[in-house]
């Protein structure tokens, strides 16, 4: 597998393929889905911004208009959905906007 995708900004994730790889090659991912036309998602934002700056976590975001297969496939409902993944398998699960220390707690346990 490819090197981490280290990174101090949250990942747009083009494809399944490309979340899987992301899931795949780093210890903590967490994904955030989305849409640009839900105001929830915006409020989230600088937080997950935040979080990717600030934790060793992986931050992608999937845009679910865009990946419209991809959100259904992984049951997303409502948006923003928030998934975090530890060491390739689905650890955790959150809906709607969150603290940001409720997110670095769950990235922290998971570490």
């Amino acid at each position: 597998m490819s090197t981490p995708e280290a990174t101090n900004a949250p990942i747009h994730v083009e494809s399944a393929d490309h979340l899987d790889e992301l899931i795949a090659a780093n210890d903590i991912v967490l994904v955030d889905y989305h849409a640009e036309w839900c105001g929830p998602c915006k409020m989230l934002e600088p937080t997950v911004e935040e979080i990717a700056k600030e934790t060793d976590a992986v931050v992608a975001k999937v845009d679910i208009d865009e990946l419209q297969e991809l959100a259904r496939d992984k049951q997303i409902r409502s948006v923003p959905t928030l998934q975090f993944f530890a060491h390739g398998e689905k650890a955790h699960q959150v809906i709607g906007v969150q603290s940001k220390d409720d997110l670095v707690d769950v990235i922290e346990q998971l570490a």
